[in-house]
């Protein structure tokens, strides 16, 4: 099939507008699958997890293969539940088009704001869907109007409603002046009823105005007053659409078969092919300077980007990647850039969500699962061995919450390590670390739910029946001063000794992350030993010495030492190098980090006061309140993670049940000196007892 006639799109959007019931009527009405499942009773083709069956929320992307109208569409399937934003992140690394749903009663929701924001970040052109037309309350034009001012998404309403609420029958094509009615899993083309006339005459008087503002024969027949034709406005509004400058509006009901083919439809006539993306552009592995291009064409050197691991019972872990350029065989030998290692390709799988095809070769646009790669994880790039280039990788955000697992016997203490392990390289938002102290494994996650799902996973398809505790704040380590050590380290164990000795300084790094400077002069320490001692140094960052937290956000300067030409071992300076930035690390007036997350509040206005009260208690920062609805205002705030455990609960406890939030994280600030001290009080009479 030809590249102009594929579709790479997302459907993304806050929890619960719909999006799983969209993607199984669009499979549906592709012929991709035979029966609708639904999400309300856990039988829908793309949840086919098990968690998400029994939540009837998606966890995991799910991507899928379908065909409208001579055009193959993939969809990727994403959730809306903040605690696995990261699976939406990827998703849209990878995506050319997108499509933004939205419930038509609760309109613009946080998460369609968090989402809305990721695919800007990606620059990726959208649609919006306003679903749920008939359900008490839709309002299609007070949505309009959100979309406009709270996401500035320049929106432009191509379908109007006939009706809503019960009485939503379908929709107004505006700029082909037509009416489409649903029946059952039929539509019929009518003309534009009597009393629907002057309002499609407007909006199709919108929809040329503001096109108007991007092509200047739209712009000479509006002024001229000539009536545009439809072929001309819907190639100006794709060309719109694909430059991000318009949101083309559609609407629908997906639980009752309404709108669904007009999605499709719109999805060929407005998002873009992997042609209209263009080149990517990734960097020089060996010059970071130096750019390189690929352009969407089979001729052009392979190049691919790995967005997502999934661990599979049956076939392994399945690696799914979007191929940029040229061609992809089994049995060819690819290069993994971003790790520096080459990956023999087995099998080339097309996904059907649980279903697979095998393939022998796949190109430019094409979104599929490789089986036996051994290096690559998310957000590697894949390259031919001769033509190396290194893509933009994918935005993980940190983990926040703490939860320690244990195996219930030494006998099952392989297999929860081995569980954990795959886990973990599925999921880059899932950290695990073990505490040396203690010996306790300590997993962290994006949230509550998020590691919810972790340990129950880990029960079902694992067979692990881990110990679990509380959950707790990952909280961080960073210092607030310069700090200098001076270690040597000697030791005499049987025949040959151990001699290392150095001497750093270390000062907060307000660029964030960790660098390393080398300032030995005149060979004080070998090169050979100086990888040595950054090694030692990260994996003590890594364990903290505070409280057992990762440190942050640290410059190291190495300014001196000395070696032995018999005794000193790279061992002997990792050691050294460890207990010099212990040293130094203390006489840096080090500090603890807390995760502040931004919470964003639904509340009528009835239960502002009580929300905003509860907020300051929780040592919030009401940072902004507006009109969300009629009798709604949409608070802003940011609290400490700490404060939040639970919130939910209480929440509904204070508002009767009518509020509603979201919360992600925004930034690590420093914890207050008494807090502090409790923390680390705390955390030392847990591992004295443990002792």
């Amino acid at each position: 099939m030809p590249l102009r006639k594929l579709r790479n799109i997302g459907i993304a959007a806050h929890i619960d507008a719909g999006k799983t019931t969209v993607t199984e009527r669009i499979l549906f009405f592709t012929g991709t699958t035979r029966r609708m499942g639904e999400t309300h009773d856990g039988q829908a083709t793309m949840d086919f997890m098990k968690q998400e069956q029994e939540r009837g929320i998606t966890i995991a992307s799910a991507a899928i293969s379908s065909n409208w109208n001579g055009h193959n569409i993939n969809i990727i399937d994403t959730p809306g539940h903040v605690d696995f934003t990261v699976e939406v992140e990827r998703s849209l690394r990878v995506i050319d088009g997108m499509i933004a749903l939205f419930c038509a009663v609760s309109g613009v929701e946080p998460q369609s704001e968090t989402v809305w924001n990721q695919a800007d970040r990606y620059k990726v052109p959208r649609l919006a869907f306003i679903n749920k037309m008939d359900r008490i309350g839709a309002n299609y034009n007070e949505c309009v109007n959100q979309l406009d001012k709270n996401l500035d998404a320049n929106p432009v309403p191509f379908h109007i409603p006939i009706g809503a609420e019960e009485e939503f029958k379908g929709s107004i094509d505006v700029i082909n002046r037509r009416a489409i009615i649903f029946n059952g899993f039929e539509r019929s083309v009518v003309d534009v009823p009597e009393e629907y006339r002057v309002q499609c005459e407007e909006a199709r008087t919108k929809v040329v105005e503001k096109l108007a503002d991007f092509n200047d024969e739209i712009m000479e027949m509006y002024l001229a007053e000539k009536d545009v034709p439809a072929d001309l406005l819907k190639k100006a509004a794709r060309e719109a659409t694909i430059k991000m400058l318009v949101t083309p509006v559609f609407c629908g009901s997906a639980y009752k078969n309404k709108g669904i083919q007009v999605l499709l439809d719109s999805i060929i006539d407005y998002l873009p092919s992997p042609i209209d993306k263009g080149a990517i552009v990734g960097t020089d592995p060996d010059n970071a300077e130096k750019t390189h291009t690929r352009h969407p064409k089979a001729s052009d050197p392979f190049c691919a980007l790995a967005f997502k691991l999934i661990h599979d019972p049956y076939v392994g872990q399945q690696t799914f990647i979007r191929i940029y350029s040229g061609i992809l065989k089994s049995g060819m030998m690819v290069s993994n850039v971003t790790k520096n290692e080459t990956e023999r390709i087995g099998r080339i799988l097309r996904i059907r969500a649980k279903e697979r095809e095998e393939i022998s070769e796949a190109g430019p646009g094409d979104i599929v699962a490789l089986i036996g790669m051994k290096y690559t994880s998310t957000g590697d790039t894949l390259s031919d061995e001769k033509n190396s280039i290194l893509l933009e990788s994918i935005f993980i955000p940190p983990a926040v919450v703490d939860l320690k697992v244990q195996a219930p016997s030494k006998k099952e203490e392989e297999k929860l390590g081995n569980a954990i392990r795959k886990l973990s390289m599925e999921d880059p938002s899932f950290k695990v670390r073990v505490d040396k102290e203690t010996s306790e494994t300590i997993i962290s996650g994006m949230g509550e739910l998020h590691l919810e799902i972790i340990v129950d996973r880990l029960k079902h398809e694992f067979a692990v029946e881990a110990e679990v505790g509380e959950p707790s704040v990952a909280y961080r380590e960073t210092i607030t001063a310069e700090g200098t050590s001076n270690t040597k380290f000697a030791k005499q164990t049987g025949g040959r000794g151990q001699y290392a000795h150095c001497e750093i300084r270390i000062e907060p790094n307000p660029g964030g992350g960790f660098e390393f400077f080398d300032n030995i002069k005149g060979g004080a320490i070998p090169s050979e030993y100086i990888p040595a001692i950054q090694k030692g140094i990260v994996h003590t960052m890594d364990e903290g010495i505070l409280a057992g937290f990762p440190v942050v956000d640290i410059k190291v300067v190495l300014l001196d030492g000395s070696y032995h030409e018999v005794d000193s071992s790279e061992m002997a300076f990792r050691t050294c190098a460890s207990m010099c930035f212990k040293e130094a690390f203390k006489k840096a007036t080090p500090i603890l980090l807390e995760p502040l997350m931004e919470v964003e509040v639904n509340t009528p206005d009835d239960h502002i006061g009580d929300v905003v009260g509860d907020l300051n208690r929780r040592r919030g920062r009401v940072e902004s309140m507006r009109r969300y609805r009629k009798g709604s205002q949409k608070i802003n705030s940011f609290v400490p993670l700490s404060e939040m455990f639970g919130y939910a609960n209480h929440l509904r406890n204070i508002s009767s049940g009518r509020a509603n939030y979201s919360m992600e994280f925004s930034r690590y600030v420093p914890l207050g000196s008494e807090l502090q001290e409790k923390v680390v009080k705390k955390i030392n009479e847990k591992k004295a007892a443990k002792v």
